[in-house]
């Protein structure tokens, strides 16, 4: 098949090379110089930035030809809460329209699902009940994709990230007074998002959402501190006077729709 991924970074670049065993993969950047790596890959690179009103480069083309797009790029919100990150993805639904594009995969996040005190544990058959603003504005995106008749759209919601030159307890290390050292943690490895991705279009897994972290939830605390010391770096320290909030995720759609275990431990 042909496939385009709106996004070719951390996660985006190895899952370009995966597919590309058995795809014709195109991939996107936002500046020049990243689009070497992609050429050197045999992936076909387009630069492409997307703003609420409208888009630079030629997103037409990265879509022409397409049997699928993968929408795997940041909200941004962290940085700049002002961002309208709904207005992007209403911009590149406007393109897919147009195109032959019949299916997409949006990579969306755990953060979608609220952080309670009793540590509630959420699975895809519990409402997204998010309400910071990044989480709202995944989950309006993620509605619009999934109702939108033109394609059909699969949503992964994937815990925190962790891989090659990627460990949350990096930038942990020299901190101090971090908050919720009793919340579970949700992680995922790289590898582990890969394999997802791909088993999804391999079973054709249209229509559907997915919770994806590895089902194994130590506390913050406990795991940030254990890992630290695995690295010989600083242990964070917790803030242990506040009330912890947290949550647990759990998939069912993995196992029963993609029969789906998971390879690599967080």
């Amino acid at each position: 098949m042909n496939i385009s991924i709106l996004g070719t970074g951390w996660l985006g670049l190895p899952l370009a090379k995966k597919l590309k065993d058995e795809h014709v993969v195109k991939g996107s950047v936002t500046s020049q110089e990243k689009m070497q790596p992609l050429r050197e890959a045999g992936i076909t690179p387009y630069q492409i930035k997307i703003f609420t009103e409208g888009v630079q480069g030629d997103l037409t083309s990265f879509l022409a030809h397409s049997d699928i797009l993968i929408i795997d790029i940041p909200p941004g919100l962290r940085g700049n809460p002002e961002a309208d990150f709904v207005g992007k993805i209403g911009r590149i639904i406007d393109y897919i329209e147009k195109s032959p594009v019949g299916k997409v995969v949006f990579v969306s996040s755990t953060s979608v699902y609220k952080d309670e005190e009793n540590f509630p544990e959420y699975t895809e058959e519990n409402e997204a009940n998010g309400t910071s603003e990044a989480a709202k504005q995944l989950i309006s995106s993620e509605k619009m994709l999934l109702k939108n008749d033109h394609f059909q759209t699969t949503v992964i919601r994937f815990g925190g990230l962790i891989g090659p030159g990627r460990h949350p307890v990096n930038y942990l290390a020299n901190k101090t007074g971090i908050k919720n050292p009793k919340a579970p943690v949700n992680l995922i490895q790289q590898e582990d998002c890969i394999k997802i991705i791909n088993q999804i279009i391999k079973k054709e897994a249209w229509g559907k959402t997915f919770n994806a972290a590895y089902p194994h939830h130590p506390t913050k605390e406990d795991y940030y501190t254990k890992t630290a010391k695995e690295k010989n770096s600083n242990i964070p320290d917790f803030d242990q006077n506040g009330v912890s909030k947290g949550k647990k995720i759990s998939s069912v759609n993995l196992g029963e729709v993609l029969d789906y275990q998971f390879e690599k431990e967080i």
